[in-house]
């Protein structure tokens, strides 16, 4: 059945097996057909229906995949594969491991040659290309996939993730000093603007850099704080102040953003401006709080005011109004 294997085709008629093999005796045919059949090569398709003689032959067979023999990549698995990589899933699927192989042989290379390396931590895109020769494959290309199969993870690969780097401005590196956390980035580079062109205090509080948080933006930006800003900036001496919108979404983001690095670094309401927002807020028509906010705040937030200023501003929020941060303005400051 060679030849007629090289054909490509999946099944194949009683006739054309009749002309390929040149078997013109019926006999001879019905020998060759119960050979092949019994060899596993080829199977009747039923549904094709017999010819009528006796013996009866089907019209049509389904020529069946060679058994292909994978001695060689199972013991490849079992003795070539660095052991802190587990082998049970490709064992089992040998089709798979055939295509993720380069990829697998590349990854056990570096393990067996490289260990070392992984004492160091280094980001995600640089071990990526230490390892296959491309940046993206961890990510984008199937990297991730191969490292569950194999029962690697990130964590192993001892990775760090990027983060968007923090914008922000200073306007003297004095220590201590305020550094004042923006939701938003008009506000931010009003401020700035502000502090370039008037001086060092905002709405009377002194103010020495300020943030741009980019809103839920500031969790990834943030994590790295103290090691991707200047010393000044990080010392522990400063005082951190956090100004958003004045809807629920804005006031979760700073408690969230408080919970999380409480221990390392305090933040606070910057309670000034949220006063004069307030204030701000009495002489225009407020706009409907946007749809789908989540409402669960905590306490957190509105315990950093006195009595007067939380009625306010609870009053807002159930009335489904909010003050977006940009009511204020540079001639505000």
């Amino acid at each position: 059945m060679k030849s007629i294997r090289n054909s490509g085709k999946k099944t194949i008629t009683l006739d054309e097996i009749s002309k390929v093999y040149k078997l013109r005796d019926y006999h001879s045919l019905v020998d060759f057909i119960m050979d092949k059949i019994e060899s596993e090569l080829i199977e009747p398709v039923k549904s094709s229906g017999t010819n009528g003689k006796t013996p009866a032959l089907y019209n049509k067979y389904r020529i069946k995949d060679l058994k292909v023999d994978n001695t060689e990549y199972e013991n490849e698995l079992m003795f070539n594969i660095h052991p802190s990589l587990k082998i049970d899933y490709y064992l089992k699927n040998i089709i798979q491991y055939k295509e993720d192989r380069k990829y697998i042989l590349q990854l056990s290379n570096y393990i067996s040659k490289h260990k070392e390396l992984l004492n160091d931590s280094v980001s995600i895109n640089e071990r990526s290309f230490e390892i296959w020769n491309r940046e993206k494959f961890l990510y984008k290309e199937g990297g991730l996939r191969i490292l569950k199969n194999v029962g690697f993870s990130l964590h192993d690969l001892n990775i760090y993730e990027t983060t968007e780097p923090l914008s922000y401005y200073s306007h003297h590196k004095d220590i201590p000093q305020n550094i004042l956390i923006l939701e938003n980035k008009d506000t931010f580079y009003s401020m700035r603007r502000y502090l370039i062109n008037t001086g060092r205090t905002i709405l009377g509080l002194p103010i020495g850099s300020l943030v741009y948080g980019k809103g839920k933006g500031i969790f990834k930006s943030f994590k790295d704080f103290t090691f991707c800003v200047e010393p000044y900036l990080s010392d522990q001496s400063n005082q951190i102040l956090y100004l958003g919108d004045l809807d629920y979404e804005g006031i979760l983001i700073y408690e969230q953003l408080s919970a999380v690095f409480m221990d390392s670094i305090p933040i606070r309401p910057f309670g000034e401006a949220y006063v004069y927002m307030l204030e701000k807020a009495k002489s225009v028509i407020l706009p409907e709080m946007k749809e789908g906010q989540n409402k669960k705040i905590g306490s957190l937030f509105l315990n950093s005011f006195n009595d007067n200023v939380r009625v306010e501003i609870l009053e807002i929020l159930r009335n489904n109004k909010y003050i977006p941060q940009e009511i204020l303005s540079i001639r505000d400051f």
